[in-house]
């Protein structure tokens, strides 16, 4: 059992650390970059990084939802949102992560507007990947129902 987040399974546990990293590097980054223009570069690579590494987790999530979606009903709700899908401790470690990634976004665009700062609105796209990742390799979703009618027999 690993010291860290110590009331996680022990499956998806490198997620949930991923979201937490990216976030505190995104965090530092941005509180610099918004405060010292020289780290503005570093701010906008860290910034285009993490959404580059949330749009591949998104599309890696959304690809292996859409093959469990052959035996179980998946939604949007309980992919990227974690809803029903997750224990309580992995769904508040991952959105707590993501919103913090929304805040500390908003918050330093606000306070440096039409400034490379601006970029760090991307971030929050690392925050909803990583969930939907976790959730298409880890989450428990409910089995498919058919819908289709029966045949009525004559």
């Amino acid at each position: 059992m690993s010291v860290a987040f110590p009331d996680l399974p022990e499956e998806g546990r490198g997620l949930v650390v991923a979201a937490w990293v990216g976030t505190a590097v995104f965090t530092v980054t941005a509180l610099l970059s918004t405060f010292v223009t020289s780290l503005r570069i570093v701010g906008v690579i860290v910034d285009l990084v993490l959404f580059a590494l949330g749009c591949v987790a998104f599309l890696l999530g959304f690809a292996g939802a859409v093959e469990r979606s052959r035996t179980e009903e998946i939604g949007i709700g309980g992919l990227y949102f974690l809803a029903g899908s997750a224990p309580s401790a992995v769904r508040w470690h991952l959105m707590g992560a993501t919103a913090v990634q929304t805040v500390v976004a908003f918050t330093t665009a606000s306070l440096r507007p039409f400034t490379a700062v601006a970029f760090g609105i991307l971030v929050p796209m690392y925050g909803l990947g990583v969930a939907g990742l976790w959730a298409a390799r880890h989450g428990e979703f409910p089995a498919r129902r058919d819908l289709r009618p029966k045949k009525q027999k004559r």
